[in-house]
């Protein structure tokens, strides 16, 4: 029996969706707050503000795609919902970048991986970037609001058998290990959350706060790029808007005129800081697009005599943080660990290589693990993190340089990744890298590593975490936006989504945005009221 389309429902009910790209005359539409992104920041901005009786305009560039239209079909989805068909990279190539772009953003096709902000980041915030208010004690309501809210709550099943490979490895070396909170309902465990959950099992905002939203009567307009805002004096005036093409390749359909009162950018790290870039925003101090963060992820591939399946199951269940605050906060990068979903596609990506290399590691793809370490960037003098630009037609690209301090965390975090595997009884490991082989034995792993060249496209790179460009913070010549997420210049522009955190989590960040864009919504109501 198939699931019923909660969304289509309700559109037959009589939401108010706009499909941007089938507009034949230029349109004006007014309302009391404009949300530009659907995301984590943006859908759960919308829900509380038309909750509290503000009439709310939804803005997202990417296309409507509900449960009717996920079937587990990979190249479908990358090419459908994702930034750039899935090839968002940053400037020089050296990290590809996995970001979501449909009706609720990178949640509608993330790996539901829901932690509350770790503690020593919040206290590095507080310390280092002068952001008020968000310590872990003043934050816990927000994050427990937000895991009520989203049915956030440890993975119940057992772990698939390459989640597994984490517990068993870090059991045998005394290695911390936890079960991972997942953001679902009644899951039915198929593993494809990254293609879009066909079940509406994943408690994404394409599910929850935005269908909440429309209920309340906001307006969601889809396919439409939001290209600059129109600034005058201290305030914001119009948005303008362009509907996208048939294919979402290009802003080329009529125009769209925004005009509300208060203006929430909630289109992500990247994108935010590049609206504001494309019009001009006031920037004094140059902080606008700078210290962007990526959590930049290193893999190794492990196989076994026995059969692993990673793309059944829930793709994260199973976690590691022994080596992410060892170090201390401000010392050498620490990470986490976790594996990633290994459909076939993605998997062939992520591991490079062509011809017989790539087919024969595809023929054991069902006897292979994949862990990952999330590296957590932002917290050492070293570790800048990257800037947004524009590219000549206005779309934005991320400079991301590489560099010793970086190259130093992905050497250990190899190091780490293969220690376990082989703990777990891996029969050989290899490292995500251009010049990698195939090691069977813990030692001649360890030499491996030693050996290898740490340079740009010889360690393959990945991220699904984009967080920085619009830092928050109290001092005005350090950040973008204030600790209420309120832009320093301009008056009626609030930035709420991932785009204004200082450094990079240390985690997952969904909850993050959840957590703190409900607390700083909460506020931007009474403040409007």
């Amino acid at each position: 029996m198939p699931v019923p389309d909660l969304f289509l429902q309700g559109v037959a009910r009589g939401w108010q969706v706009i499909d941007a790209a089938t507009l034949e005359n230029e349109t004006t539409l007014e309302a009391d707050v404009i949300i530009i992104g659907t995301g984590a920041g943006g859908g759960t901005s919308a829900e509380i503000l038309a909750q509290n009786g503000f009439k709310v305009l939804l803005v997202e560039e990417g296309s409507l795609k509900t449960s009717s239209d996920f079937k587990n079909d990979e190249a479908k989805a990358y090419a459908d919902l994702y930034q750039e068909g899935l090839a968002r990279a940053t400037a020089d190539g050296g990290i590809g970048i996995l970001q979501g772009r449909t009706v609720g953003g990178t949640t509608t096709v993330n790996w539901t991986s829901s932690f509350r902000t770790p503690e020593p980041t919040l206290a590095h915030w507080a310390k280092e970037h002068n952001v008020k208010g968000l310590d872990s004690q003043s934050m816990a309501p927000w994050y427990a609001r937000m895991e009520e809210r989203l049915g956030v709550a440890p993975w119940a099943v057992p772990a698939n058998a390459n989640n597994d490979i984490i517990r068993l490895g870090c059991e045998k070396l005394g290695y911390h290990w936890k079960v991972i909170p997942r953001n679902v309902r009644g899951c039915w465990n198929l593993g494809y959350c990254g293609t879009g959950c066909p079940t509406n099992a994943k408690q994404s905002m394409l599910v929850t706060t935005i269908p909440a939203a429309l209920e309340k009567g906001a307006t969601l307009v889809h396919s439409a790029r939001a290209e600059s805002l129109v600034v005058t004096g201290d305030r914001v005036t119009e948005v303008l808007c362009r509907g996208m093409n048939s294919t979402l390749t290009a802003a080329t359909g009529q125009r769209l005129r925004l005009r509300g009162k208060h203006i929430v950018l909630a289109g992500g790290a990247i994108n935010s800081p590049a609206l504001l870039l494309r019009s001009k925003a006031p920037d004094p101090h140059g902080r606008l697009g700078k210290r962007t963060f990526l959590h930049p992820v290193n893999m190794t591939l492990a196989r076994f005599d026995r059969d692993i399946n990673g793309f059944y199951g829930a793709p994260q269940s199973i976690y590691s943080d022994h080596f992410q605050w060892q170090q201390g906060t401000t010392g050498p990068m620490g990470y986490k660990l976790e594996v990633p979903p290994m459909q076939p596609s993605i998997t062939s990506a992520l591991m490079g290589g062509m011809g017989q290399e790539n087919l024969q590691r595809m023929n054991g793809l069902a006897q292979s693990n994949l862990l990952l370490a999330l590296l957590r960037d932002g917290f050492h003098e070293q570790s800048q993190g990257g800037s947004v630009a524009l590219r000549d037609n206005g779309d934005p690209v991320l400079d991301y340089p590489l560099n010793d301090y970086l190259w130093d965390g992905t050497r250990r975090a190899y190091l780490s990744m293969g220690e376990i595997q082989f703990a777990a009884g891996a029969k050989s490991v290899m490292p995500t890298h251009a010049h990698a082989r195939e090691s069977r034995s813990w030692d001649d792993f360890k030499q491996q590593i030693d050996q290898l060249s740490y340079r740009i496209h010889d360690v393959r790179l990945a991220t699904a975490h984009i967080m920085g460009g619009c830092a928050m913070g109290e001092d005005p010549t350090q950040a973008v936006v204030d600790s209420r997420g309120r832009h320093h210049q301009l008056d009626n522009l609030s930035v709420l989504d991932g785009s204004i955190f200082p450094t990079s989590i240390g985690a997952n960040p969904q909850l993050s945005i959840y957590g703190i864009v409900a607390k700083l919504t909460t506020a931007l109501v009474a403040d409007l009221s």
